[in-house]
């Protein structure tokens, strides 16, 4: 199935009114499937009952005064993926809102249609990097380095960089069952912090961010 023909289940939580009603008509525009649009996300749980979004997108500020941290956990929790669109002015809120599982951010001042193509990817298993996050994540230290360990940063530069775990536990002198022990803990460290890297292309992506491999020697 073709991305840009996938009707991706979807829901909006944003206080205002205008962002809500344009994010409808994007959704009709560019055959994305809203199940539910809410000020909150208390009242979005009412508003889709039963209903499972694959991605919600939600603003990093809301007039219940919600954390977006814990926001984040209950959108996840629901089983959707979740896509920030904010004016992003708060550096510490979108650092939080990563840190908890939202999967990119989008600004205000982009279009809906660049909305809708982070929506997609987000759908599809991508976690979209750009300014914003790089940025947030390059403000916070122990967020970029995911607190790897020396050997942990060593596996994950061979394998993301080509190597079969084979081939990696080869060249560090390890058991093959210890370089699969290595990258899964990567795994589940990145998970945690809110940077999740199921595949291998995403595992380079998270070197390349934490600077364990140089973009320019690829």
């Amino acid at each position: 199935m073709k991305l840009e023909n996938y009707a991706v289940k979807v829901a909006v939580v944003d206080d205002h009114d205008a962002i809500r009603l344009g994010f409808r008509g994007a959704c009709d525009e560019y055959g994305l499937e809203l199940l539910g649009s809410a000020a909150t996300v208390a009242e979005l749980f009412e508003v889709i009952g039963d209903g499972q979004p694959e991605v919600v997108v939600l603003d990093l500020s809301l007039a219940d005064g919600s954390m977006v941290e814990d926001n984040v956990r209950s959108l996840l929790l629901l089983g959707a993926q979740v896509v920030i669109f904010s004016i992003a002015d708060k550096q510490n809120l979108i650092r939080a809102a990563l840190k908890a599982g939202a999967s990119t951010l989008v600004p205000k001042a982009k279009s809906m249609f660049e909305l809708v193509q982070a929506i997609r990817l987000v759908a599809s298993g991508v976690t979209v990097n750009n300014l914003q996050t790089t940025a947030a994540i390059d403000g916070d230290a122990e967020f970029k380095a995911a607190n790897l360990s020396p050997r942990e940063r060593e596996v994950l530069g061979l394998y993301a960089s080509g190597f079969a775990l084979k081939q990696v536990a080869h060249q560090l002198g390890m058991k093959d069952s210890t370089a699969k022990e290595h990258i899964d803990r990567v795994r589940q460290k990145y998970s945690g912090v809110g940077r999740s890297a199921p595949t291998k292309t995403e595992l380079l992506l998270r070197a390349i961010e934490d600077g364990i491999i140089d973009e320019g020697l690829l």
